[in-house]
């Protein structure tokens, strides 16, 4: 996981010795040689995907100029670093101490998400509602696609919002392996801490707004990062509303980058804006056709 951009450009293997530092253990050396069993550990996971975003646009960064960015979940820490807003060492520092507390509350009260594929987000919220009985959640929790939603909640909420959800005709509904329910009320005590964090981080406002996952509007100053950030642990990921906004502010002919590990948001994207023009880049072979292209 990023060995190859660190092996092309030096200023990505920069940054991730710098995350390293930051951190105070060797997560590069974690993200390039494993175990993936560790490696994918949630307090562990989500700063080595920071990191791998971080790395590709402190390469790209000459060439990319924002016009606005999102990030899905702790992607947006993400966005953030791109419009000047945190530095990848403090996003990496904040996003590693979220993943601590989002496992602690997964552990005090253990929940589960599934993935809905196939269903219109108006009828799996209906199914989210009618199985939050007897003090039991479930909530819409991801809004990734028109016609894919996450579920997120008490085992046996979402275990009954599922069974609702294939009812209802979802073409599938797929149990996802996860330390908690994370976007739901079940995360609260872990944005309370989270908050206190933020609160002491450096932020900065960002050079270009950051459309925030928790209202789908764009974020221009400091102060609202932090609370919107605080509030994301709690709140639905309002991902295709976000991609929607964002086209509005980039424009038609826009092009969007992903960055960092896979393209599932690229498709995501598609399945959104039809006819968006977007590009992934992750992989070192990916960054350098962008360069020369550009």
């Amino acid at each position: 996981m990023g060995k190859d951009l660190a092996e092309r450009f030096p200023v990505a293997r920069d940054t991730f010795q710098a995350i390293d530092q930051a951190l105070g253990f060797g997560l590069s050396r974690l993200m390039f040689e494993g175990p993936e069993e560790e490696l994918t550990a949630t307090h562990n996971a989500q700063p080595a995907i920071l990191a791998h975003s971080a790395a590709v646009f402190a390469v790209i960064a000459p060439r990319a100029d924002g016009a606005a960015a999102a990030g899905h979940s702790l992607g947006e820490y993400s966005a953030y670093v791109t419009a000047g807003a945190l530095t990848a060492t403090d996003a990496a520092t904040l996003v590693r101490r979220r993943g601590e507390l989002m496992h602690q509350a997964g552990s005090e009260r253990p929940g589960t998400m599934a993935a809905v594929l196939g269903l219109a987000t108006a009828a799996v919220e209906a199914a989210c509602r009618e199985a939050s009985v007897g003090g039991a959640v479930a909530v819409a929790a991801n809004l990734n696609a028109p016609d894919q939603t996450v579920i997120s909640g008490d085992p046996e909420a979402v275990a009954r919002a599922s069974a609702a959800c294939k009812a209802r005709g979802a073409k599938r509904v797929i149990p996802l392996k996860v330390s908690g329910a994370f976007h739901s009320s079940l995360m609260g005590p872990a944005a309370n801490q989270l908050r206190v964090a933020l609160e002491r981080a450096p932020f900065r406002d960002p050079r270009f707004p950051v459309i925030a996952n928790a209202t789908a509007e764009p974020v221009r100053d400091a102060n609202r990062a932090r609370r919107l950030l605080a509030d994301q642990l709690t709140t639905p990921v309002h991902w295709v509303a976000c991609m929607q906004r964002a086209a509005e502010l980039a424009g038609s002919d826009a092009c969007f980058l992903e960055i960092g590990p896979g393209n599932v948001l690229a498709g995501l994207l598609k399945r959104t804006v039809p006819g968006a023009n977007v590009v992934s880049l992750g992989s070192a072979d990916e960054v350098t056709r962008f360069l020369e292209a550009a």
